[in-house]
Parts: structure tokens; sequence; C-alpha cells
């Protein structure tokens, strides 16, 4: 039995009709009557989403932030602060195997704040600051100048980073909070940076620490408070594997020994 022929010009003209009609498909399950007109339904916007933070997800550098600073304020003492910043959960370094927060060692009612990088290993152990060998030639260096019985030493971060690396920003501005907030309890009449991480975190710049060394410089605070007057020089650990810079050290203690002995003290001067 033969195929019956194909009127090619009968099957363009259906196939024109079906999709003037709108039919996108040969078959479906039900028969679908496309020549009634249905008004296209109007187009919606993207609906906004406002994103959840996943139970047991770590807090944004925001949240953690904020947090710290509630912490903070509520602290009137050094040793009030140094409880808050052991119980403070919103730094990610504290699940990063650290043992323990090192806050502060040194003298409460000094006139002089030392603020340096973070916890070491030894640090971490002890739980205070600058206790290992960098640690040990910054108190000589602080005993030849006369200076390390009037000093309060902390860290930028209070953990132990994952192999001694530099604290990120965001670790750093997470306790920032509570550096301040240590630095208006204690009220200290020059504060000393050790180091290139604690001297860009505290001064917020990107400036290396060869440019920033030696130079009195003005630490804003978050609250709008203006910090005593900040130098900054290089960090002791720098000096166990560069001992010839141990000059420009010497040199920007001599000026902050100075500087702690005048009557009055000013930013910039």
């Amino acid at each position: 039995m033969n195929a019956p022929s194909l009127d090619m010009a009968a099957a363009e003209a259906l196939f024109a009709f079906w999709r003037d009609a709108g039919v996108d498909a040969c078959f479906e399950d039900e028969p679908v009557d496309r020549t009634i007109f249905v008004a296209p339904v109007a187009a919606k916007g993207p609906a906004t989403i406002t994103p959840l933070r996943a139970p047991g997800a770590a807090p944004s550098v925001d949240e953690a932030a904020a947090e710290a600073r509630r912490l903070a304020a509520g602290a009137s003492t050094l040793d009030e602060l140094a409880e808050a910043i052991a119980a403070f959960e919103g730094c990610p370094l504290r699940a990063m195997g650290a043992r323990q927060a090192v806050f502060a060692r040194g003298n409460p009612q000094g006139s002089l704040m030392i603020i340096g990088e973070g916890p070491g290993a030894e640090e971490d152990v002890r739980g205070q600051p600058f206790v290992g060998q960098a640690g040990q030639l910054l108190d000589r260096i602080l005993t030849a100048a006369g200076l390390l019985d009037d000093a309060f030493i902390t860290n930028t971060v209070f953990w132990k980073t994952p192999g001694n690396r530099t604290p990120t920003p965001q670790e750093q501005a997470v306790c920032a909070p509570f550096v301040e907030r240590a630095a208006t309890l204690l009220k200290p009449k020059a504060v000393l940076l050790v180091g290139a991480a604690a001297a860009k975190a505290v001064l917020k710049t990107d400036d290396g620490i060869m440019r920033i060394r030696g130079q009195w410089r003005e630490w804003r605070l978050s609250e709008g408070e203006i910090a005593p007057p900040v130098i900054a020089t290089l960090h002791p650990a720098f000096l166990l594997r560069q001992p010839q810079a141990k000059g420009l050290v010497w040199k920007d203690i001599l000026d902050l020994s100075v500087r702690l002995r005048s009557e009055v003290v000013e930013p910039g001067a």
C-alpha cells in the first residue's frame, strides 16, 4: 500500500496555523484549546531575600566586632577586660588550635602601652604575650632604656595564629575594640607599636614599617577619642634575624623614653 502523497502547501499552511495559535508541543496528556486567549501574567521583579546565618555558622566580622564592642564597653577594669576577652567567641582564631586567650602582662598603672602582633606558641602555653625569644629581647631593650617596669604589653589579637602566620586584618578588626578599651582604661602617656602588623592595624595604614617607624602618629579610636601619641618600631623577631637593625630600634626607644619623661606629651609634636 502506497503512502498518501504529501501536499506541501497544505502542510505549511497547517504548521503556520499551529504556530500562530501558540502550539508548542505535538502531544500532551490532555487536549488544550490554544485558540482561547489568556492574558499573560505580569512579570514580577526578583524577590528580595534576606540572607540568614546558618545555625552554628561563624558570625560576620561586623557582627563579631559589635559583640566585642559590647563586651569591652562593659569592662571597667583591665581584669574585667581580660575576663571579657576570655569569654569572647567571635574571633575565628579561637577555634584554630589556640589553647587560651593571651591578653597582657606588665604594669596596669604603667605610662607606656606596647602593642605587638599576636601570641606565638610559647605565649599560647604560658598565657602571656612576648615571653618567647622575641619577647626576651624586647624586655632587654626596655630594661636598658629604663622602661620595662613602666610597660603594659598586649597584642592586636589574643589567640595564636596557625603556623604563627600574620593575623589577617579581619581577625585584628574583631579584636580591635578590646585593644582600644585597654588603652582607654590604662590611660598611658604613649603607645609603642611593635612590628608592621601592629602598626598597620592600629594606624589603619598600608605604609611599610620602614616608612612608619620612628614617627609620632595619631591613633584615633573608633569612638572618636584620640589616644595618646603613638610611635612604631621594628619587631624584635626581625632583630633576631637581622641584628644589624638594632640601632634603628634603639633610636626609636630612646625617642620614646625622652617623650615619656617630658611633662607634656602631645601627638604630632
